[in-house]
């Protein structure tokens, strides 16, 4: 039966060696430590990238036009290329695995409600804009553009929440009317943005964008979304179809890979994930690497510590000492210890990310209250680590210790007592 005379002793032998003991905890707490930060880094940076893409669909599709570069069927390089509206039905019809589709038309102008006015960017857009680009209206704060918007023509707008704070101050901008440009909107939707960027776009209906910016006819720009595209060999097949197709519709060379601009999410994610992966692997064996050098640290003390500690075994069994007690003594020790430091360890190194994390989280608070409003892309984002990952560390450095201790413990009390007292 182990008592409580047993962890007296244990703590009188701690006491007398005082530098064994903290190399052994060191070892110990520096490997848990190193494991956490470094995770904590790469889950920060992984974080921060996932969250300045976070309003993009990883399926999105970009397109836009440019000039060709090539002669085609006797027509001179250097042509502006315009899409069409009947691009868009004719897209949905000839490319099944095309889901969300929506066209922009982006005009540069002046809002002004009363005696305040800002200066924005304002886009004429279909419905399934907000689903594309996760443009998020909450109930209580109105609608987005809809199909009878379009239908009708309507002069709607749904405002950043950067423009309705500056026009309408503490006001309610909903049903209020905004001059943009010549032309009178009735703002019917402020749209989330927890950054309050001054470069966050005003939405109007596209059909009405088309008849002020564009005479009527033509876009430059089409977004949508693919659904069953998944391996990056699809991906590639499809737009090497999809530039095909708009080079029959726009008379332009196939293989004329200016000719429009294309953007696939899909790639860029797929690009990211790959990056990211290989980071958390290097972190992963760099992490490891540190605690089992703190293993190793651990094993060769222990090991130190059993051969200093022979004679006295050799002592124990002379008085009567089971080899059962010594044993237990000896792992218990081993268990307190590395228990102790790898905890200490643990602590420290999840205060250092929650630290960097509050740090980080006032100073992302403090950009969005100054000036510089909507630019605080980061790369670096909630450096935190799992609980179940730094406890599951410190459970293995503790399993690490006990056997540490416990082989050679146990092969210095198997030999006689009178051979433990003669050891040096």
């Amino acid at each position: 039966m182990f008592d409580f005379d047993n962890f007296r002793e244990i703590w009188s032998t701690v006491r007398k060696n005082k530098l064994r003991t903290f190399l052994t905890g060191f070892s110990v707490a520096w490997g848990i430590f190193m494991l956490i930060v470094l995770l904590g880094a790469g889950n920060g940076l992984h974080n921060g990238v996932m969250y300045n893409f976070r309003n993009f669909a990883s399926n999105r599709v970009e397109a836009w036009t440019r000039y060709t570069t090539k002669p085609w069927k006797g027509m001179q390089p250097n042509r502006s290329i315009s899409f069409k509206e009947e691009d868009l039905s004719a897209l949905k019809r000839d490319f099944p695995e095309v889901d969300l589709l929506s066209a922009t038309i982006s005009h540069a102008d002046t809002l002004t409600y009363n005696k305040e006015y800002i200066t924005g960017q304002t886009e004429g857009v279909y419905p399934d804009h907000a689903r594309i680009n996760y443009v998020n209206v909450e109930t209580r704060n109105g609608r987005f553009i809809n199909e009878q918007d379009m239908r009708e023509r309507r002069k709607v707008i749904v405002l950043s929440p950067r423009m309705a704070e500056v026009l309408f101050r503490d006001r309610q901008p909903l049903g209020e009317y905004v001059r943009c440009g010549d032309v009178m909107f009735q703002v019917v939707g402020v749209y989330n943005d927890d950054d309050k960027s001054n470069n966050a776009p005003a939405y109007i209906p596209f059909s009405v964008a088309q008849l002020l910016y564009n005479k009527g006819y033509g876009f430059g720009s089409l977004t949508f979304t693919l659904k069953g595209v998944v391996t990056e060999e699809e991906n590639e097949a499809f737009e090497a179809r999809f530039r095909g197709w708009m080079a029959h519709r726009h008379q332009f060379d196939p293989t004329d890979q200016n000719a429009i601009g294309l953007w696939n999410m899909a790639n860029e994610f797929r690009m990211m994930h790959t990056m990211m992966g290989g980071i958390n692997l290097f972190i992963w064996i760099i992490g490891i690497g540190t605690l089992m050098a703190g293993i190793v640290g651990v094993s060769n003390i222990m090991l130190i510590t059993v051969r200093e500690r022979t004679k006295e075994f050799g002592i124990r069994k002379a008085l009567g000492a089971k080899p059962r007690s010594i044993l237990l003594l000896v792992i218990t020790e081993a268990i307190l210890v590395t228990a102790a430091f790898g905890y200490i360890g643990m602590v420290v190194g999840i205060g250092l990310t929650e630290l960097i994390n509050h740090l980080m989280m006032m100073a992302q608070a403090g950009a969005q209250s100054g000036g510089n409003v909507g630019e605080n892309m980061s790369i670096f984002r909630d450096p935190t680590v799992n609980l179940s990952i730094a406890t599951s560390a410190t459970l293995l450095i503790v399993v690490a210790g006990v056997l540490a201790g416990y082989f050679p413990a146990r092969k210095a009390i198997q030999i006689t007592a009178i051979e433990a007292m003669r050891a040096d």
